[in-house]
């Protein structure tokens, strides 16, 4: 489970009742869409003729640009899940990736999502011995790459719920 039983109001959009800005929603979509990125070789190597983690995280991109409605960005990222049923490992953990990036339009707090699986990911695809250095390092790459408009916001959000998403935040 990723995501808190009680939501953070501060990933939930000012209309529907929270403090959620719309430009840093879609701040928290495209990071989402780079940290599963970053990891999408590892699923494309094993699976090269299934376009649908590489589709959600354009999707969840087009969505940013207007250019989707937030249910066809979910959907993708639905499918992306799909594709990682039968799979196993970093290959399994990308696609993973993928499918919360693509749910960021539906429900801001699948950032982490994105985040963690993709951490998962590198941390199965390390060889003997390495995982939890790899991991450390897919954690500050991903760091490296938040905007500073939500920066702090997703570093608190690390904090408070590295414990339900496999602890893999310690970096």
């Amino acid at each position: 489970m990723i995501l808190p039983k009680v939501r953070d109001p501060r990933f939930v959009t000012i209309r529907r009742g929270g403090t959620l800005t719309d430009a840093d929603h879609q701040l928290l979509a495209l990071w989402a869409a780079s940290c599963a990125e970053h990891v999408l070789n590892l699923f494309e190597s094993v699976r090269p003729d299934d376009a649908r983690p590489r589709d959600a995280i354009e999707n969840a991109r087009a969505w940013v640009r207007g250019e989707v409605k937030m249910m066809e960005a979910r959907a993708a990222g639905g499918h992306a899940m799909g594709a990682a049923r039968d799979l196993r490992g970093a290959a399994r953990h990308a696609a993973y990736a993928a499918g919360q990036a693509g749910a960021v339009a539906h429900v801001a707090a699948h950032e982490l999502g994105a985040a963690a699986y993709a951490i998962k990911a590198a941390r199965a695809a390390a060889p003997a011995g390495e995982a939890e250095a790899a991991g450390r390092r897919e954690c500050r790459w991903q760091r490296d790459q938040l905007p500073e408009a939500i920066r702090e916001l997703v570093l608190d959000d690390q904090r408070l719920r590295n414990d339900i998403c496999w602890s893999v935040f310690d970096c």
